[in-house]
């Protein structure tokens, strides 16, 4: 950046001219940081953030804001609030990078989503929820892609269950609610081990369990999602689980069969997938992903029907991006 206003200055001395003014649009604008390869840590993270910082203001390091907010984009991938928030700050005060309102907006929204209240201030100045697809600083990390299934939608809650059928079922299950879960599981077209993997994950098997949003039960279902499947008491366990199956049903038809955007829909809303075309950028919700899909060793698709929910329309919006690219 020096290099650049000292070659610009004595160009225009040079000339006899007064000094130029440098624009918004001569500033740089970051380049997007390759995939990762294998695991990321949420210490990794946490480390591309501070490192960021570092570099942001000159901590200890030479000031760099564009490897800063490299960094600071490599963290917002994997739901970093903070790293979201500072990225979406140095793109509205163009902070050694180009201003970009429109992608700080996304940036202010998505940390804002993870209870981020300075990030909910900054939003509202920018005029509230931000419009556009999100920036790629928002988009699912390379290592995890959409799955999304490539036939389109028919009914297909006869496939086989076999590659499911053959999962091991959680250790810590207590016996009855697997035999209850194994009942249900042909009348919601469900293989058990993916039921059992969410209970797992969401309430460890602990039918009093609630969360501090007011999620209750076995399967952790909010009162308005219980009401959206007709169950009436959520401590009810067996209501519980019947209402927790009833909306991964739900999910995996509208994903087309999806596990991965299924279970982000589970923690985070079918709408938040929608908008940040996949998985969202919170850390919560990746790492509830990540959990329960090494749970269910990795198998990334499950039969659905479709009869039970058209599919979303962000699924198309995906498959034709991935033609364009693959036409390339």
């Amino acid at each position: 950046m020096r290099r650049l206003l000292l070659s610009l200055i004595f160009m225009a001395t040079a000339a006899g001219a007064q000094v130029p003014s440098l624009s918004l649009e001569q500033l740089p604008r970051p380049t997007m940081p390759p995939g990762e390869r294998g695991p990321v840590v949420p210490a990794q993270v946490e480390r591309w953030r501070l490192e960021a910082k570092a570099l942001e203001y000159g901590d200890g390091v030479k000031r760099d804001e564009v490897a800063a907010a490299k960094l600071y984009c490599r963290a917002s991938r994997y739901g970093d609030a903070e790293a979201q928030f500072s990225l979406g700050w140095m793109l509205t005060n163009a902070r050694g990078i180009q201003r970009n309102d429109a992608e700080a907006a996304h940036m202010f929204a998505a940390a804002a989503e993870q209870g981020l209240e300075q990030a909910q201030n900054m939003l509202n100045t920018l005029g509230g929820t931000p419009l556009g697809d999100p920036p790629p600083c928002l988009r699912p990390p390379e290592a995890d892609p959409v799955a999304v299934a490539p036939a389109p939608p028919v009914a297909r809650g006869a496939r086989s269950l076999s590659l499911w059928a053959t999962m091991p079922l959680p250790t810590n299950a207590p016996p009855a609610i697997v035999n209850y879960v194994k009942l249900l599981a042909p009348e919601y077209q469900l293989a058990p081990a993916l039921v059992l993997a969410v209970m797992a994950q969401e309430s460890n098997f602990d039918p009093l369990a609630e969360s501090p949003k007011k999620a209750q039960g076995l399967m952790q279902l909010m009162p308005e999602t219980g009401a959206r499947f007709n169950i009436v008491r959520l401590r009810d366990p067996s209501q519980n689980i019947r209402g927790g199956m009833a909306y991964l049903r739900w999910l995996l038809a509208y994903f087309e069969g999806d596990v991965q955007l299924t279970l982000a829909a589970y923690n985070a809303g079918e709408k938040a997938v929608d908008r940040y075309l996949g998985v969202p950028p919170y850390a919560e919700t990746r790492l509830y992903v990540r959990k329960i899909m090494a749970a269910v060793g990795g198998q990334r698709l499950h039969p659905f029907d479709a009869r039970v929910m058209e599919a979303s329309p962000m699924l198309q919006r995906v498959r034709a991006a991935m033609q364009v690219i693959q036409a390339r």
